[in-house]
């Protein structure tokens, strides 16, 4: 499966934006999905994940709240809506998915080496 995340921009601090990934070349709904984010300098970042029939969603304890992932599988479509941003939420976000549980181990569903497919990536600076 190909995935493209796209949406990224240049936002103020309180606005809301909203991430998609596009899943082609494969049904969407045989994955597991994620997203994450890498800021510069710094390691890449579990942020949301979905699973394949979007009955369970997990957000990074520090952006519930904010963050609400969501898929419509019917479209091969995920999203990230991201609201009340802050400067320090300015990253590179992937979309990203696996056909691995993510279920069962927080462990397993937050590492980058869980998911075998990445999009490219969509820039999000969030200005102050």
């Amino acid at each position: 499966v190909q995935l493209q995340a796209s949406g990224g921009g240049l936002v103020q601090a309180g606005d809301s934006l909203r991430l998609s990934c596009a899943a082609s070349g494969g049904t969407s709904s045989q994955y597991n999905m994620a997203w994450f984010r890498q800021a510069p300098g710094k390691e890449r970042e579990f942020v949301a994940a979905i699973t394949r029939s979007g009955g369970n969603t997990y957000v990074l304890d520090s952006m519930k709240g904010r963050f609400t992932v969501s898929r419509d599988n019917a479209k091969n479509m995920m999203y990230l809506q991201m609201n009340s941003q802050k400067p320090e939420d300015t990253a590179v976000y992937y979309c990203a998915a696996t056909e691995r549980t993510i279920t069962l181990s927080r462990l397993v569903r937050i590492s980058p080496n869980t998911y075998n497919y990445w999009g490219q990536g969509t820039q999000v600076t969030v200005s102050s």
